[in-house]
């Protein structure tokens, strides 16, 4: 029996990395006759509880979609150029910093040694434009019609993954390649944002499924390595209550701290806000700088004329905080994020609707859906 580890008192605390114990342990040569054990930690899972009268509050929000993608491009307009940097679908706090890190290349050709840049909108698109605009030494004003905490931005769940930007049976070389910058770029500004004052954390997802799961298509499948530590799940590793789980790792942005924030930086860095609302582009033709930035999102239909544009309704149905809870869940039609401001249960994508009224049917199926789901942990 001379091979068997008994787990003494004396090893347990060995284990536990007790510096008296393993001095001892070294003292009586025990240490060069016994293997180390090594106790890797169990992953315990909170459950989320989900009632009707858990929740908080229910908001509703219009992505501003284009089958073909975003649109990062620039145009004259008259005297002006303008340069587009709108159509973002789901992913406009994701593609945020890289698209506007496109835009400002555009701008800085275009100022042509001019050092004074409009921006329209104030949401994640128009607050990164700005700033990265600051940080090639422009003075920069955004005119907005709504602030922080008014805007799309601060209605969006926030994880940071690139969905819904595009219809794949619409995707060109171009707008792949674009896209795939655009992620790289953006995810590489968010790593630098990471910590409590823009409320920005990195945490576990779970992707959870009765199919195995297929290869990431289109323009996806080129930014996998954004998303690390991925791994397909044994069912001893987890506890869902489903054939097929996936594990990786992404940010989650809480958009009333990251966008007050930033909004912050911007005004530090000697920036300017002007509440104005235009009507035509006759209006921002009157405007004194030269370079105008468009990151007006839906806005852009109706102010530019761009018929491909849409909305996509988004609803949330938001519980009480859980501060237990910290991983994310995804399912064919339902997610979960855990915030600060509460627990966001989503999963609703209605085209072309206008309206920001709740759908009582969809928050019902979002709270039944959930329910289940949760329910069925281990």
């Amino acid at each position: 029996m001379a091979d068997k580890i008994e787990v003494t008192r004396r090893t347990f605390l060995t284990i536990a990395g007790g510096a008296a114990a393993a001095e001892f342990a070294v003292g009586c040569g025990l240490a060069a006759r016994r293997p180390r054990l090594l106790v890797e930690p169990v992953r315990r899972f909170a459950k989320v509880k989900v009632s009707p009268d858990r929740v908080i509050r229910t908001v509703v929000g219009l992505r501003p979609f284009r089958p073909s993608g975003f649109v990062v491009r620039a145009d004259k307009l008259d005297a002006k150029t303008i340069v587009h940097n709108y159509g973002h679908g789901g992913g406009g706090m994701t593609l945020s910093w890289g698209t506007s890190h496109l835009a400002v290349e555009e701008a800085q050709v275009a100022a042509a040694g001019h050092k004074h840049c409009a921006v329209l909108g104030c949401g994640g698109v128009g607050l990164a434009t700005a700033r990265l605009l600051q940080r090639r030494g422009f003075d920069v004003t955004i005119y907005t019609k709504d602030l922080p905490p008014d805007t799309t931005s601060n209605i969006s769940g926030a994880q940071w993954s690139p969905a819904t930007v595009y219809d794949p049976d619409h995707l060109t070389p171009a707008f792949d390649a674009q896209f795939g910058r655009a992620a790289r770029l953006s995810h590489r500004e968010f790593q630098n944002l990471a910590g409590d004052y823009y409320g920005i954390r990195w945490i576990e997802n779970y992707v959870v499924g009765d199919e195995p799961f297929r290869r990431a298509q289109g323009a996806g499948q080129n930014i996998q390595d954004l998303y690390p530590d991925a791994k397909d799940l044994g069912p001893k590793e987890h506890p869902f209550r489903a054939p097929y789980v996936r594990r990786f790792v992404t940010m989650l942005i809480e958009p009333p701290v990251y966008l007050n924030a930033i909004m912050r930086d911007f005004l530090l860095a000697g920036g300017k806000l002007v509440v104005r609302e235009f009507g035509d582009r006759r209006s921002i033709v009157e405007l004194a700088e030269p370079v105008v930035m468009n990151c007006t999102g839906l806005g852009a239909k109706a102010l530019f004329g761009d018929q491909e544009l849409m909305p996509i309704k988004g609803q949330l149905t938001v519980l009480l905080p859980q501060p237990e809870i910290d991983y994310i869940t995804l399912t064919d039609d339902l997610y979960m994020f855990p915030r600060r401001d509460g627990i966001l249960l989503g999963g609703t994508h209605e085209r072309h609707v206008w309206t920001l009224d709740p759908n009582l049917e969809a928050m019902t199926h979002v709270l039944d859906g959930h329910r289940q789901f949760f329910g069925r942990m281990k």
